[in-house]
């Protein structure tokens, strides 16, 4: 008889900001599977077997969950923020299309607070209006495809969400990203670096596009790009609800 697989999201950091309905399933669970950072943020207990692996081998790790689930395991998958943005839903479900096999086990995805979201509540309500986050990392679409769609979001006048903006093996991208910003927003459009939101390392910086530079970034970065309107207001930056 098949178990449960629940895909869950942790939240950016602070144990507060885990959904009831989270931590109900990791406490049911017989197996939690995910990439080793955000497996080590779950507790050990007995009757419950932690499965870390390395970055770069969701497919596996989704595969693995499956079997486990179908063998009549009661098993969490976790990511960080929320399983649908940029993380191990779709991953799951890649799986499945693959091997319709699994089609019989039975899925639920629970949702997370984001980096994005919380980020934004730290800072007031820079994606108060129309908005749209995008992946700056190449490793699953070509860097061109990431170029166009930045062009097509500033020229439309999102509020943009950046995530995995700058790593080590690929410095020289987000310079460009931001070239590309200025020459399709200006220089005057606000950009915040929000770095390990609600952790103790958590920090802000909010800055003009004509300040910014690559180094401000890295990969425990959420950067938010305002639109046209954005402002700051006293300490905070928010965006109007109304179209200008």
């Amino acid at each position: 008889m098949s178990g449960i697989l629940h895909i869950a999201g942790l939240g950016p950091g602070d144990d507060a900001l885990v959904t009831p309905e989270v931590t109900e399933a990791l406490a049911q669970a017989t197996d939690v599977i995910g990439y080793i950072p955000y497996v080590a943020r779950v507790a050990p207990r007995d009757g419950l077997t932690l499965h870390p692996s390395d970055n770069r081998v969701e497919l596996d790790r989704a595969t693995h969950a499956l079997q486990l689930a179908q063998a009549g395991a009661r098993v969490v998958v976790v990511s960080s923020g929320d399983p649908g943005v940029f993380a191990m839903a779709s991953a799951v479900f890649e799986a499945v299309e693959r091997d319709p096999a699994f089609e019989s086990v039975d899925i639920r995805v629970l949702p997370g607070i984001t980096a994005m979201l919380a980020a934004a509540a730290r800072l007031g309500a820079p994606l108060g209006h129309d908005f749209c986050a995008i992946n700056l990392s190449d490793n699953l679409k070509p860097w061109t495809m990431v170029e166009h769609r930045l062009r097509m979001a500033a020229r439309a006048d999102f509020a943009m969400a950046f995530y995995n903006p700058r790593s080590k093996s690929r410095p020289h991208q987000f310079a460009e990203a931001l070239e590309i910003l200025r020459a399709e927003c200006g220089p005057d459009r606000l950009i915040t670096f929000a770095r390990a939101v609600t952790t103790p390392e958590e920090a802000f910086n909010t800055v003009t596009l004509g300040e910014a530079t690559p180094e401000m970034a890295d990969m425990r970065t959420v950067v938010i790009v305002g639109n046209s309107a954005t402002r700051r207001v006293g300490r905070y930056v928010y965006t109007p609800r109304s179209a200008v």
